[in-house]
């Protein structure tokens, strides 16, 4: 059985969205999105056509999104409910129903972006520069990016109502799968049966025999599933590879740079500084063996504490540090991050059925976010706890936004997420006066910021490799562990050894199957706020407008454009390599601690 921790009972209040599954404005809305959807088509199709003045066009779009974002208010709860109850046969077919209906609506407003291709690129920037189309200027313009890769309304149509049973069908039994699971764990003539979560957080036991014990655990019960998880995973990514096809998409990463407005240069550069890096890692690695009188280091020990006495840390105190953190950078942050827990804004037990890990979901500009966590009552899930918390203040500062503006860009979407763990950090250091512990937050510190950096790197450059075999042929089990296993041995060389069952560590990773190559926007928003959090400590109170201001404007602007806004230059040579001096920093200050500890 999973050991109860402090954050028993703090479930989440979706009231707010609304009031069960069996609430009446469920089916009120989503009739009046298939009404509205209907209505939209007969009153605005040939809209193009008929040279529409822009204060028409502001019309439609306003009743646009309008309906977007009650259909989305209907996939937020749908989703959430299911999160948190996988098991739950109500949720999943409320997330059934609420996904076919969107499909047959978002087809009957298809037409509407496809004709705004349509129109000649000069008559089309006329438009979108016209005084009363300036909130909708970047979604106009941005929109045309997709123009060679988009097909025909019919074609269109036909893709969105195959992609329930095609893509999105694999998603759902990825996820169902997955929280299905159990892991009976045998150590020390006990046999427990755990989530993934409980499991993976024996990775921070200092019992090295448990760490392994759970990690052979973990690998052992996905090994089992692997007619399940490959031919999940093939799915997916052939789906990708025709997708590409029928889209006249040159490589697999390429409609993640565009639907992120990032040049694949920039992508290539900070990937290829991240990799010129990987020596900061092993001399991290080597560090940390000595500390834990290691030769070396094994996967297992990765995450190993390195101060004997930790303390465990409650929800409320987790809160209060957090709290207490954004409060010092700036009053109304702390205000906002408030809200979460006064109005029962956050999902933070550990039960089955749950999914595993945290995430902050946006919902819509007139509705709040809602953050899931999973507490276990370790010291580093503050560190998750603030990084929920900066997505989900920044998701509430974007509701200043309109909907076709509100959902911030991808790139961008980790800037206050790592920000809020800065915040902490800082602060948890600040007041620690225990030499031990200190420089257990300290290694903890540059260990998320490894997982964040170069582990997402090597998770990035798995899916390339994986996706660019996947168009020549069908992926085998030992294909995909290869793939796995060549990515990790570039990041740990010689300073770790890996654990065999660990090429199947790429059988669980949600985003590969969720949002292929989202994980480089880790390595982006890591890199970009260690850059943006040195500009804050030297500039002080004068950066945190600037700051606020970014995270205010969700996506009314080009990433490159929002960015520029605070004074980062992404196309610069040498910007990436700032962050990395950051951390060669930490690294720095970690050796001195233990070697004042004569450790």
């Amino acid at each position: 059985m999973n050991t109860p921790s402090s954050a028993q009972g703090v479930y989440w209040d979706l009231n707010d969205i609304y009031k069960g599954l069996d609430d009446p404005q469920i089916e009120a809305d989503l009739q009046a999105c298939q009404a509205g959807s209907e209505a939209f088509s007969k009153t605005y199709r040939g809209l193009f056509a008929k040279k529409p003045s822009a204060e028409l066009i502001r019309t439609a779009l306003a009743e646009l999104e309008s309906l977007y974002q009650k259909l989305s208010q209907l996939g937020a709860y749908a989703g959430l409910r299911t999160a948190v109850e996988n098991l739950n046969t109500g949720c999943r077919q409320l997330e059934d129903k609420i996904d076919q209906a969107s499909v047959d609506i978002q087809n009957r407003l298809t037409f509407f972006d496809l004709e705004w291709l349509e129109v000649p690129e000069a008559e089309a920037l006329k438009l979108a520069d016209a005084p009363e189309l300036q909130n909708y200027r970047h979604y106009l313009i941005s929109s045309r990016r997709y123009k060679p890769h988009t097909l025909g309304e019919k074609e269109e149509v036909l893709l969105n109502q195959k992609s329930l049973t095609a893509r999105g069908a694999w998603v759902n039994l990825f996820d169902e799968f997955l929280a299905s699971l159990e892991y009976r764990l045998e150590y020390d003539g006990e046999t427990q049966t755990l989530t993934q979560p409980a499991l993976l957080a024996l990775s921070y036991q200092p019992d090295r025999n448990l760490r392994k014990a759970a990690q052979e655990c973990l690998y052992n019960e996905l090994s089992s599933h692997e007619l399940v998880l490959t031919n999940v995973y093939n799915a997916i990514t052939q789906d990708h590879s025709l997708n590409d096809q029928i889209r006249h998409y040159n490589n697999p990463i390429e409609s993640r740079h565009l639907a992120n407005e990032i040049s694949p240069l920039v992508v290539e550069r900070m990937q290829a500084v991240t990799e010129a890096n990987y020596d900061i890692a092993h001399r991290y690695y080597r560090l940390k063996a000595r500390l834990l009188g290691l030769d070396k280091l094994a996967t297992y020990d990765q995450y190993a504490p390195v101060a004997t006495k930790m303390p465990s840390c409650s929800y409320e105190n987790g809160r209060d540090m957090v709290l207490a953190a954004f409060g010092k950078f700036d009053p109304s942050m702390q205000g906002i991050a408030s809200k979460f827990f006064e109005h029962n804004w956050i999902d933070a037990e550990v039960r089955p059925g749950k999914r595993g890990g945290a995430f902050s979901a946006s919902i819509v500009p007139t509705i709040h976010p809602y953050v899931m966590l999973n507490w276990t009552d370790k010291l580093r899930d503050v560190n998750t706890m603030a990084h929920e918390l900066g997505h989900g203040i920044h998701q509430y500062l974007s509701r200043e936004q309109t909907y076709l503006n509100f959902h911030h860009p991808l790139p961008v979407a980790e800037t206050a997420s790592v920000f809020g763990e800065f915040l902490t950090f800082d602060h948890l250091m600040g007041i620690e006066q225990d030499p031990e512990v200190r420089l257990g937050l300290l290694c903890s510190k540059v260990e998320d910021a490894f997982a964040t950096v170069f582990r997402q790197n090597v998770l990035t450059r798995f899916e390339q490799t994986a996706h660019a075999a996947r168009r020549e042929q069908k992926l085998s089990s030992p294909d995909l562990c290869q793939f796995w296993w060549d990515a990790n041995h570039k990041l740990y060389g010689e300073a770790v050894d890996m654990l065999e069952l660990y090429r199947w560590g790429w059988s669980y990773i949600p985003h590969f199957i969720h949002t292929p190559f989202y994980c480089y926007a880790y390595v982006f928003g890591e890199l970009l706020v260690l850059s943006l959090y040195r500009m804050y400590q030297e500039e002080g109170q004068a950066f945190t407008p600037r700051y606020l201001e970014l995270l205010r404007s969700g996506s009314k602007w080009a990433p490159a454009e929002l960015l520029q806004r605070v004074g980062a230059d992404i196309n610069d040579e040498h910007f990436w390599q700032k962050g990395f001096e950051v951390l060669r920093s930490l690294v720095n200050q970690a050796e001195e601690l233990a070697t004042k500890l004569g450790r």
